[in-house]
């Protein structure tokens, strides 16, 4: 994703707002593609507005987007559908497809699989307007993401009423999302709750940090449970109770203990090379439209996790841990 970074001069002192000021400056972008095209932006490493007043000796991190296309179309595309009903389709993603339609990613999404699969026409873009209403019309029916090399489950809605409904929860964090993957390295403890911030990686802008004692970024917590090690691998079973970008790879590596198979967060392995990345959504607890108890959907465990834990189980001794 292109980036656009501007340090304001020591001596400016107009105040104008950030929209005005980039769009003066020599190498700057017009207003209407900052209107159209900006997906974040970031001063002094946190998340601001077009219409925040600018100050000496800020730092401006803008993100865009180019080559919007006209539409979204519907793609024929297989889905493992885990359960479906006139209000929701309830999807185990596959490791690799997007969840919808950005920077790079103009086709072959979950989105287009999802319009296919609803018998729905192609949804025309809008490129002007609000943040909200821009990605609005991008990501019909998705209530939550997950990143594209991540598996499992996805809920997604057919209507715009059952989105607002299933995102209340996720809003409120009254549902129950629960995750498996295999790290490298063993965690401090059998279990645990960790607590930090979540911001932007100052020297990496495409990566996240987790920090403490500050007030930056955003607030993030993970819960943790081991289910096994072999040798200086484990097994882990993970609860968020806050949905931040890349939460879990970060936390992993905060602890430690990096995803095997994490491009971004971790080192190649050197017992396992060619392993993608090894997180999967197992588990998803939410109340569905018109009912009083909420369901749980359970994915079953993917092959590439059965695969390198047999490996695993072929090379080191296994150690259960008790709850």
């Amino acid at each position: 994703m292109p980036v656009f970074t501007v340090k304001v001069p020591a001596q400016y002192d107009k105040g104008e707002r950030l929209d005005k000021y980039i769009a003066s400056l020599p190498n700057g972008m017009n207003r209407s593609k900052l209107k159209s095209g900006v997906t974040e932006i970031l001063v002094n490493g946190k998340k601001s507005k077009l219409s925040q007043k600018v100050n000496a000796n800020d730092l401006i991190d803008i993100f865009w987007e180019d080559n919007i296309p006209e539409n979204i179309e519907p793609e024929n595309i297989p889905l493992d559908i885990i359960y479906e009903d006139e209000n929701v389709t309830v999807v185990n993603k596959a490791q690799g497809m997007v969840t919808h339609p950005a920077c790079g990613n103009w086709n072959g999404t979950l989105v287009n699989a999802l319009l296919y699969h609803w018998g729905r026409e192609a949804v025309k873009q809008v490129k002007e307007g609000s943040e909200q209403k821009i990605m609005e019309f991008r990501r019909p029916g998705i209530v939550h993401r997950l990143d594209k090399e991540t598996s499992g489950i996805i809920i997604t809605a057919k209507n715009r009423d059952v989105e607002e409904y299933l995102g209340q929860q996720f809003r409120q964090k009254t549902l129950r999302k629960e995750y498996i993957l295999i790290v490298k390295g063993r965690p401090p403890a059998v279990a645990g709750d960790i607590r930090t911030q979540i911001i932007r990686d100052p020297k990496d802008r495409k990566r996240f940090k987790a920090v403490e004692n500050t007030s930056e970024g955003k607030y993030a917590r993970t819960l943790y449970h081991c289910i096994s090690s072999y040798g200086n691998y484990t097994l882990v079973r993970v609860r968020l109770k806050t949905g931040r970008t890349h939460q879990i790879r970060v936390h992993m590596k905060y602890l430690g203990c990096p995803i095997v198979g994490d491009p971004v967060y971790n080192k190649v392995d050197p017992i396992f090379p060619d392993a993608t990345l090894m997180l999967h959504s197992k588990l998803l607890q939410i109340t569905l439209p018109g009912e009083n108890k909420p369901r749980t959907f359970i994915t079953p465990t993917p092959k590439r996790f059965l695969e390198l834990e047999k490996k695993l189980k072929q090379m080191y001794n296994k150690k259960e841990f008790t709850e």
